[in-house]
């Protein structure tokens, strides 16, 4: 199935969630070509048509964008960062599964990852940023009616690039912890609980880390750090104390320029495992954990002659109770499924295509039509649209189906929720170049309806989104981070 995103859009990212209430997922789609977000409607039955396109605004193309409910109105909402804007946009989100104008918020330089979690104890879901070129993450405290205080600012290592949110001390506040790709360090900010951090506690990491995971992989209870160094083709795992601090580093080699991490027990055995994309060599690592937190790499996984994997998501996409790996791979326009066998093996790569020119380059997983079968959402970077293919239960899975995100408009960034309350998924993508937040919202049959548009400032390019209900009316909101005007954009959904 394919959706029309319309001439030169440039998708970059995507979001799903219940928007319009009625209880089944949308999709919001990001464009980077013509900075606008597309909301696309599902109808429960894996349809979805275009119902609106949002303009984001400013030069600066949306980049990467998230979904939640940051109104606990129980419909999602979506933040995105836009790349050259310093700020991140919000958008709330009406019944209908259509959005409030943004609400804006300056960051730091370069937004290029946020996250949302309740950082002062007050029920209440607040954001952090990572802004790449002012070397800190902004943090923004939710007021519980959709609107956030003002960002307060606290120094990371150099080009901060992703985050993650957790409890590392055990004292059931949360925690931050920053990759810094040209310090060679990870950045850990304890809470007080009350929204405020600690100074900065540096860690060695490799060469140029670029994302992280966070885990207990040693079964003390203790959460741990994974980073995957794309400079130094490894992965470093920083076992934690229990009291915010982490022991040294341990290095463990995988393929080259590693770009996305993941981890699952993928063979039954209680220990989280490691997976990761490694562009430059055309595979997939498999590295196994043991209770002495050892990681041995078991397999590799070959995605194909310049295949150049980016994402990876793991699911149980042939219902056998076991983890299945799907990846990405954007020089061979394809996804590539691996079936974990529940040891440490896996079936050899099915690979879906993409159609010769479509170049996916990020993709989630989720029920698209109710049929208990894992479904596949990508973006394409260069064909402005965004794609699904239905699972079918047994691993395999069916025809492409294409959403237009409008001409123009490469995306970084989608998410998948119900952000409608219609119990059916929904896709948000952050739309990069044209300043767009797009929705499509589920059908309920793997089918979505077109693409809903919200604008953002000109210039903005949204880059990150994250979804939550922030003004606790139980619909879900968007947070969107904007590195074109290093600004954040609420989106508030209302009735």
């Amino acid at each position: 199935m394919m959706l029309s995103t319309g001439a030169n859009p440039h998708p970059i990212s995507i979001a799903v969630g219940g928007f319009n209430g009625d209880g089944v997922l949308d999709i919001a789609l990001a464009n980077n070509g013509t900075k606008h977000v597309d909301m696309m409607l599902g109808n429960g039955k894996g349809k979805f048509t275009i119902q609106r396109r949002y303009e984001i605004g400013f030069d600066s193309p949306p980049l990467v964008m998230a979904a939640g409910d940051f109104n606990n109105d129980k419909r999602s909402e979506i933040v995105i960062a836009n790349g050259g804007s310093n700020h991140v946009d919000i958008f709330v989100a009406y019944n209908h599964g259509f959005f409030e104008n943004q609400i804006r918020y300056s960051v730091g330089s370069f937004p290029q990852s946020v996250v949302v979690g309740d950082l002062n104890n007050d029920t209440r879901l607040d954001i952090v940023v990572a802004n790449y070129d002012s070397n800190d993450v902004s943090v923004l405290l939710g007021n519980g009616n959709g609107s956030f205080e003002n960002q307060t600012r606290y120094s990371a290592g150099s080009a901060p690039r992703s985050l993650v949110v957790g409890d590392f001390n055990n004292d059931t506040r949360q925690d931050i912890v920053v990759a810094n790709e040209d310090s060679n360090d990870v950045s850990v900010l304890l809470g007080n609980g009350k929204g405020s951090f600690e100074n900065e506690r540096r860690y060695s990491a490799g060469s140029s880390p670029r994302s992280l995971v966070v885990g207990d992989f040693n079964n003390d209870t203790r959460l741990d750090i994974v980073v995957a160094n794309g400079g130094s083709n490894d992965v470093s795992v920083l076992l934690g104390k229990g009291n915010g601090s982490f022991e040294n580093q341990t290095r463990f080699s995988v393929g080259p320029y590693p770009q996305s991490i993941v981890v699952g027990d993928f063979n039954n055995d209680t220990r989280l495992d490691i997976v990761v994309a490694n562009e430059f060599s055309d595979d997939v690592s498999v590295l196994l954990g043991y209770g002495n937190v050892v990681f041995v790499k078991q397999m590799i996984l070959v995605t194909g002659n310049d295949s150049r994997p980016q994402s990876l998501v793991i699911s149980d996409f042939n219902n056998d109770d076991l983890m299945d790996i799907g990846v990405v791979n954007s020089r061979m326009h394809n996804i590539g499924i691996f079936l974990g066998y529940g040891d440490i093996s896996f079936g050899n790569q099915m690979a879906y295509s993409t159609y010769p020119y479509l170049c996916p380059c990020s993709m989630a997983s989720g029920d698209f039509n109710n049929d208990t079968r894992v479904d596949i959402v990508f973006a394409s970077c260069d064909a402005d649209s965004v794609g699904i293919i239905l699972g079918c239960g047994n691993g395999s899975f069916g025809n492409l189906m294409m959403y237009s995100t409008n001409s123009s408009s490469s995306r970084y960034s989608l998410a998948v929720e119900d952000i409608n309350n219609d119990i059916i998924l929904d896709i948000i993508v952050a739309i990069h170049d044209t300043n767009y937040l797009g929705v499509l919202l589920g059908q309920g049959n793997g089918t979505f309806a077109s693409i809903i548009l919200f604008p953002l400032e000109y210039g903005s390019h949204p880059f990150s989104i994250v979804i939550g209900d922030f003004n606790n009316d139980r619909k879900l909101d968007f947070a969107v981070a904007n590195n074109g005007t290093d600004s954040l954009n609420i989106l508030l959904q209302t009735c």
